[in-house]
């Protein structure tokens, strides 16, 4: 039970918030911790948009704004960025987008009503900025309240401050999604362009499940 709430949680906070060049400035503990706590709030408030289609127009809104992605979708492959062709890397970004829009819209949203949300610290790590928060969810009047240590690691793109990654102790998401794709590349013996292809078509199911379940609403 707390696996799979574990994994509801972290899914949707590293889709709404967990993807430009990043240029080497410093964050302030400060001002990380405040746009921590200012993205925090909003986005409890848009979960709370009873309006289905609504909120993931403000969800998405949220998610091009606030994260890094095309730091987040190098970062997952890794060495293998370097392996395509600059044709291949402007089709895998913009794949990379659109499936990222997609995974977190397949997860239920009903339990995100019942989150509460406060930041605990900042610390600097290299170019990065850390910042601890601790989630609290209660799924029932009844039953104590789960807590989840968070870390979100932020780091500065031009005049705005992006996230890159959402730690549950020592797991990290932008990890987890690395070796996820590694598994898949060498499956496919390294070959770039049969993956791009395979990572397109998991897109397009994902966006035709979201589609099929916003008209059933």
């Amino acid at each position: 039970m707390k696996s799979n709430l574990f994994l509801r949680v972290i899914s949707v906070l590293i889709s709404v918030f967990v993807w430009q060049e990043a240029y080497s400035a410093e964050i302030s503990p400060i001002k990380a911790q405040e746009w921590a706590e200012e993205k925090g709030r909003l986005l409890i408030d848009t979960f709370q948009e009873s309006n289905i289609s609504l909120r993931y127009q403000k969800l998405d809104y949220l998610f091009n704004q606030y994260i890094d992605v095309p730091y987040i979708a190098r970062f997952v492959v890794g060495k293998y960025w370097r392996q395509m062709s600059s044709e291949q890397q402007r089709e895998y970004l913009q794949v990379f987008h659109r499936y990222a829009l997609a995974l977190y819209k397949t997860f239920p949203l009903d339990f995100v009503d019942n989150i509460k949300y406060r930041i605990s610290g900042a610390t600097p790590e290299g170019d990065f900025m850390i910042v601890n928060a601790v989630v609290s969810v209660n799924l029932s009047p009844n039953e104590p309240a789960t807590d989840f240590l968070l870390s979100f690691r932020l780091h500065q793109v031009a005049e705005d401050i992006k996230l890159v990654d959402i730690k549950l102790a020592e797991s990290s998401l932008l990890l987890s999604f690395r070796s996820k794709f590694y598994e898949m590349i060498s499956a496919l013996e390294g070959e770039m362009e049969w993956f791009i292809e395979d990572l397109t078509l998991m897109t397009q199911n994902a966006e035709s499940h979201n589609q099929t379940k916003l008209s059933n609403i």
